[in-house]
């Protein structure tokens, strides 16, 4: 994960366009923003990534962004037609965006059941597709456009996360005569290990650290969320008290934060201290790979639908003034970038196309 040797100059920067963006409520473009189908990862403001290869708008709705922490790829769900060279099947497909080449390639050909994941260094991508009568997940080499291995042969899986190097998967595996449990497999070895052994109610997608030792996950039946040390073999929880219900949203790439939300309020759980910091009426949505960054929604009606807060300054940053939507792996390292999606036409000139898309917003 990238570091911020400059990090005074930075904080400047964010000050500037912090205070920038509440004079102007975001309604348009930052300043020195990206044009639709610019290339590159180091423009301050924004750019669309749901674009054909000629810069022309996605004629399809893009959703469900993911992207790496070093903010170069993308990976996202869209029913256009016009993203990728050879793009012809119907329904929702799975696409990764190149932010430094500016080029984009569909992964697999399968009709998506969720929104893909991709690993953190963006070599691998996952996503739960039907097969028969079950669910598996299948993953893909994006230097080859290959399939790369598929999980779940004999029975239902889905919800994956990836480690840093896609080595290690995370999944719900679901068998309907014992339950659903969380498991972590090791693609190098073929090793798979049960973390967390659930009931039949429906288990949200666990979150795994970059080197994998940590798993975060939810008990759906008891609203309970624990994390897993792999190396220590030990389980700590319920992180957020035996009394107390909770949804996971996301734990930190480097394992250090777990963010949860209980009630009308979002925490974030330290796991070496096991001390929260509360967050109040918000929706947490994402946290960067440090654990310092935290994406959030307004739990009322008006203010921002994204802002960004640096957990230990407490200063906020306005990432979308329209309505727009992320979900987890929404930032990179030391929040420089956030993706989401929009079907507001302001954000971006020239968007005429009526349709949701897919914006990066860098920071600094």
């Amino acid at each position: 994960m990238r570091g911020n040797a400059n990090r005074s100059f930075t904080l400047r920067m964010r000050a500037v366009l912090s205070a920038a963006v509440v004079v102007c409520a975001v309604t348009a473009v930052l300043p020195g923003a990206a044009v639709a189908g610019t290339a590159g990862v180091s423009t301050v403001g924004v750019e669309r990534i749901s674009v054909a290869p000629d810069g022309t708008q996605g004629d399809g709705d893009s959703v469900g962004a993911s992207i790496t922490p070093d903010g170069r790829h993308v990976v996202f769900s869209s029913s256009a037609l016009n993203l990728a060279p050879g793009t012809t099947t119907g329904g929702d497909k799975a696409f990764v965006r190149d932010r430094q080449t500016g080029q984009t390639q569909q992964i697999g050909h399968l009709s998506l059941l969720a929104p893909p994941v991709i690993s953190g260094d963006g070599r691998y991508a996952a996503y739960p597709v039907p097969w028969f009568n079950n669910v598996r997940i299948r993953q893909y080499k994006l230097s080859t456009g290959g399939t790369a291995s598929t999980n779940c042969l004999a029975y239902s899986c889905d919800q994956p996360d990836f480690s840093t190097t896609g080595r290690y998967i995370a999944l719900v595996v679901r068998q309907p005569s014992v339950g659903q449990r969380v498991e972590v497999h090791d693609d190098s070895t073929g090793v798979r290990e049960t973390v967390a052994t659930l009931g039949h109610a429906q288990a949200p997608k666990p979150s795994l650290s970059g080197d994998a030792r940590y798993v975060a996950y939810q008990d759906a039946a008891t609203q309970d969320v624990f994390v897993r040390d792999r190396t220590a073999g030990t389980t700590t929880g319920p992180v957020e008290g035996p009394s107390v219900a909770a949804a996971l949203v996301q734990l930190s790439d480097d394992g250090s934060k777990v963010v949860y939300l209980s009630g009308t309020d979002t925490y974030v759980h330290d796991v070496a201290s096991g001390t929260a910091q509360l967050v109040p009426n918000v929706k947490g949505v994402a946290i960067d790979p440090t654990g310092r960054y935290l994406l959030y929604a307004p739990t009322g009606t008006t203010g921002p639908s994204l802002t960004l807060r640096d957990l230990q300054t407490g200063t906020d940053e306005i990432v979308s003034d329209q309505p727009a939507s992320a979900r987890t792996d929404a930032v990179s390292t030391g929040g420089r970038e956030v993706v989401f999606h929009s079907a507001a036409t302001d954000i971006v000139p020239g968007d005429t196309n009526g349709k949701s898309d897919l914006f990066v917003r860098t920071l600094y």
